[in-house]
């Protein structure tokens, strides 16, 4: 552990070096396991279907729902707690701590597992309109008890910035989900998905579990009232836990409908479609929770600073985002048929449109953290709660108006909406002010997403491929242009290069 605490001494500057360094730690990472998802979704859509992934979407939705109304928040709110600890250097609190959070996850896990098998039928009628599936929800309930006691051992990860331990998890976890998923679906179908949801989820946790022990050995005898020593965790969770069973009940709500009126083939597309989105906004956004999280927490009390700091992301996200919505709007009628079969051509301009509400999460997302990072989870919880309820309503009616196509104008409108309100929210409530700098990048790049997602959606032959290579040069270099005179880093990589070739010579 002092190992690990002398290590934590590192850069923690907030300066656009910084945040362009750890996005592209954190985006590398993420784009390795794109591309070994690719594989991976690739063979389970050719061997299941539409049909088949929304039957794995549902039970996945369903089981995330539990996990989250159940965990109490404990594998985000015990990453600023581990965090905030790590500052201090006592070893001793650490590690009373780490004890604390291993009972927690351990409690709530065996909550979760018992309440799965308990609601089981229920849980089946409200997500199927056929078959009874209570069996299934009660075989996969020992899955809830897996993602408690490995959310708790990943915040343990996270909160110590263990940085390593994390990509290593995430490139083993998807290696090792493809090398189950194979064998099982080839010979069992959609008779394989529950055992393998289980098995994946087992695998994870044997593998965060090993990675986390190594660091931080388990320590069965502890200190008496441990359970007590977590409940301002606990209650910091809470609000997290209440935004998250609005988050998984929205996605509940959203797929229980389409399952319900157009089946399974229809939650299949919306599946596939939001989460390879996601997936790929991931290459930007997955350093928030890892890398700024942590720092905002330790600036939340500092006005000047945290603005600053504010600022800093949003720009760094919005210059690094905008080409690659441009890209994914153009290549989507490629990707699609590569990363899937043909029969998923329906949800691509489903997907533009989702692709294009990312400009807005770049905005939304760095200031929405500022909530937990002062501890003020009733603001949290109200911005979550509203986003949530509106989308539901957005992507309901958008369907049952222009089917899939409605659904991305949807969440399109649901991203706008809730970028006013968290502007306006965190201007009114934490004193937040964006700065010309982020409303210049805005202006530019927003108009060329939308004329892309247009043009695509519209023209076809030669010149949609000369249209989307002009605005793809386009943006990529306003967001060059932008970031070297802000960053440091190309000149220090043009120099790097240059003395290596000299030296070389």
């Amino acid at each position: 552990m002092r190992y690990i605490l002398n290590n934590m001494n590192e850069e923690t500057e907030n300066s656009y070096d910084h945040v362009l360094k750890y996005t592209g730690i954190f985006g590398g990472v993420q784009g390795l396991n794109i591309l070994i998802s690719i594989i991976r979704n690739k063979v389970t859509a050719l061997l299941l279907g539409p049909s088949g992934m929304g039957l794995i979407a549902l039970f996945q939705t369903t089981v995330n729902f539990i996990s989250q109304a159940t965990n109490l928040g404990i594998s985000f709110s015990a990453v600023r707690n581990v965090s905030e600890l790590f500052e201090t250097a006592d070893e001793s609190r650490i590690a009373h701590f780490i004890r604390v959070i291993r009972a927690w996850s351990l409690l709530t896990g065996l909550l979760g597992m018992l309440i799965c098998i308990l609601i089981g039928s229920t849980l089946s009628n409200l997500a199927f309109s056929w078959g009874d599936h209570t069996l299934h929800f009660m075989l996969l309930s020992p899955l809830v008890a897996m993602l408690a006691v490995t959310g708790g051992e990943t915040a343990i990860l996270k909160g110590a910035r263990q940085l390593k331990s994390l990509a290593v998890i995430q490139i083993y976890s998807v290696l090792i989900g493809l090398f189950i998923i194979i064998p099982v679906y080839y010979f069992f179908g959609e008779s394989g998905i529950v055992p393998v949801l289980v098995l994946l989820g087992l695998a994870i946790m044997l593998l965060t579990i090993h990675c986390s022990y190594r660091l931080f050995p388990l320590q069965l005898a502890g200190d008496r009232g441990i359970l007590g020593d977590g409940m301002d965790m606990v209650r910091l969770g809470v609000a997290f836990t209440l935004a998250a069973i609005l988050g998984s009940g929205a996605d509940f709500v959203i797929r229980t409908y389409l399952n319900n009126v157009s089946g399974l083939e229809a939650v299949g597309l919306y599946n596939t479609g939001y989460m390879m989105i996601m997936t790929f906004a991931g290459l930007v956004f997955s350093a928030m929770e890892t890398d700024y999280f942590p720092r905002l927490s330790s600036v939340n009390h500092l006005p000047d600073k945290f603005n600053e700091l504010i600022n800093r992301q949003i720009e760094v996200s919005l210059l690094l985002i905008s080409p690659m919505v441009v890209f994914t709007i153009f290549a989507l009628p490629i990707a699609i048929p590569i990363l899937f079969t043909y029969q998923f051509l329906p949800v691509v301009d489903m997907m533009r449109l989702m692709s294009l509400s990312l400009i807005f999460r770049a905005v939304n997302l760095p200031m929405e953290y500022l909530s937990l990072a002062k501890g003020s989870s009733k603001s949290y919880l109200f911005l979550e709660c509203a986003y949530d309820i509106f989308m539901a309503i957005l992507i309901v009616v958008g369907y049952h108006l222009c089917g899939l196509t409605g659904m991305g104008y949807a969440l399109l409108a649901s991203a706008l909406l809730n970028s006013l309100m968290v502007i306006s929210f965190m201007k009114l409530k934490f004193g937040v002010q964006l700065r010309r700098g982020v409303y210049a990048i805005f202006i530019v790049q927003l108009p060329v997403c939308i004329f892309a997602c247009t043009v695509a959606m519209t023209i076809y032959g030669w010149l949609y491929w000369i249209s989307g290579l002009l605005l793809f040069a386009l943006s990529l270099c306003v967001s060059f242009y932008v970031l070297k005179q802000k960053s440091k880093l190309w000149n220090k990589l043009v120099s790097r290069i240059t003395s290596r070739f000299h030296h070389g010579s």
